[in-house]
């Protein structure tokens, strides 16, 4: 699962999640940047630029257990002030209440969750990961599903800081 299911996943979430005020435009291709890719899309006449990356490799304990797309977001709008917004789209819904530990190489930080996405808390905290993931070489996302199956998912940050300057220089932001 590369672009064309996150695009679609991306384009099709809104608005099976809410009423929208403002159509979208197709997500377009920024870049490719090793384990990350860079894209953008127009939102109410506004542009969102965004990064996506799959895991290289994931388990769950117990095995074999059957999961939808899986994949991790860092998205601008910069019309609405967002920066930097981090997002984990897990292929599973979380257990109710729980949080998701998301490692980068020994530094731990907490996310929560809602449905089947996790989220930071705050913009600080968005700013904090994404500093983290620049710096970073591999992330390690570990949550609980709704049937209290644990995961873990392992990502590249390779490409990352490539990614987030071109979805910096699409929405102009610094």
């Amino acid at each position: 699962m590369r672009a064309a299911t996150r695009l679609i996943l991306l384009v099709l979430t809104p608005w099976l999640f809410a009423a929208p005020v403002f159509a979208q435009s197709n997500p377009k291709l920024i870049g490719d940047y090793r384990a990350w890719e860079a894209l953008t899309y127009k939102e109410g006449g506004s542009d969102v630029c965004y990064m996506s990356s799959s895991p290289e490799k994931w388990t769950s304990q117990p095995e074999n257990v059957r999961r939808g797309d899986i994949y991790l977001l860092v998205t601008h709008r910069p019309s609405r002030g967002v920066k930097d917004e981090v997002s984990i789209y897990t292929g599973y819904t979380y257990k109710q209440g729980s949080d998701v530990t998301l490692e980068i190489d020994g530094q731990d930080f907490e996310l929560f969750t809602d449905g089947d996405t996790a989220w930071a808390r705050d913009a600080e905290t968005d700013k904090k990961l994404v500093q983290a993931m620049i710096r970073g070489n591999k992330m390690v996302i570990r949550g609980t599903s709704s049937r209290g199956t644990l995961t873990i998912d392992t990502y590249s940050l390779s490409g990352f800081t490539a990614a987030r300057n071109a979805i910096n220089k699409a929405c102009k932001v610094r």
